[in-house]
């Protein structure tokens, strides 16, 4: 790729090259999605801190995994609109390097929480007599603590290492947003070591956290499959469905996206497929959550009826 002798303080976010009739279209369905998922995650979290009956570890989870579907999609998703507008919208170098940093470290954090949650349904199955001693209100505060840390932790190296490239040109990022592949095909120096840095370290979290749950999930299995009555079977198999389907979603969407080459056409493939975890998914979870949860339905209709 050539390269001019002026550094680049400024990059362009191409994002999608669609027909000038369907901008304003995506713009205003994008919109509406991203809105509404703020709204139902804003919701979730107001419902779980006002409503006594929810006042449980499960729920507090719930109300700290919407926390993240708020901040999650708002770090990108003002990008993707801005792309859809007629001109390309400039971002300095520095703002994306953020960007990028905020973006994964919420994608860290995200897989961190699900391993929070899956050991959380862990001890309610597997340990039910020491699940209040276990899972005290210390504890949740420290595990969800934990996983925030941790998700921006894990990002921080690959950070240090990402702000020392230097940016001569061209200028144009190939998405709607800062994501690593795109921009560090724009760096002139020496990047080899940084993707391998960043994929080790995203591959860690991927991997780790995913035999985390899976582990999880194989006690409770066995733990349900040798209970006396099945009575109790459908139960314990309920509490888990929500909780099983998001990490299915997340994992496969993550999977498809970072354990591929990354060749031109899969980069333009992983823009398209990054639509559905940054739009879709903070609007879809919080519904897989809520539908299929007696309690918080009805907390929500409580609420409702006192406004």
């Amino acid at each position: 790729m050539q390269r001019n002798g002026t550094l680049v303080t400024e990059f362009y976010l191409q994002g999608f090259i669609v027909a000038p009739v369907m901008e304003y279209l995506l713009f205003a369905i994008i919109l509406v999605i991203y809105i509404t998922g703020v709204v139902i995650n804003s919701s979730i979290i107001a419902v779980v801190r006002t409503d006594q009956s929810l006042h449980k570890p499960m729920y507090f989870f719930i109300s700290v995994f919407s926390f993240l579907e708020v901040w999650y999609p708002t770090i990108t998703v003002p990008g993707l609109l801005r792309s859809l507008l007629p001109k390309l919208k400039g971002i300095s170098v520095g703002c994306c390097i953020a960007q990028f940093y905020l973006h994964f470290s919420l994608g860290a954090t995200e897989n961190f929480l699900l391993v929070v949650m899956a050991f959380d349904r862990y001890v309610a199955i597997c340990r039910p007599l020491h699940y209040v001693f276990i899972m005290g209100p210390r504890i949740c505060v420290r595990c969800a603590l934990g996983a925030w840390i941790g998700g921006f932790l894990s990002v921080t190296l690959v950070l240090v290492q990402i702000s020392k490239v230097t940016f001569c040109g061209p200028n144009v990022v190939d998405h709607y947003y800062c994501d690593f592949a795109p921009l560090i095909r724009l760096g002139c120096s020496e990047t080899s070591s940084l993707e391998t840095l960043f994929m080790v370290s995203c591959g860690l979290v991927i991997i780790i956290c995913f035999l985390l749950i899976l582990l999880s999930y194989i006690y409770i299995l066995r733990t349900i499959l040798v209970m006396p009555t099945s009575s109790g079977q459908p139960k314990a198999f309920y509490t888990c469905a929500s909780h099983l389907t998001v990490v299915l979603i997340f994992y496969g969407t993550t999977t498809f996206m970072f354990v591929r080459p990354t060749r031109e056409s899969d980069l333009h493939t992983n823009k398209i497929v990054s639509v559905f975890p940054s739009v879709v998914t903070p609007v879809l979870n919080p519904i897989i959550y809520t539908l299929r949860n007696h309690e918080v339905k009805s907390a929500i209709w409580r609420t409702i009826r006192c406004v």
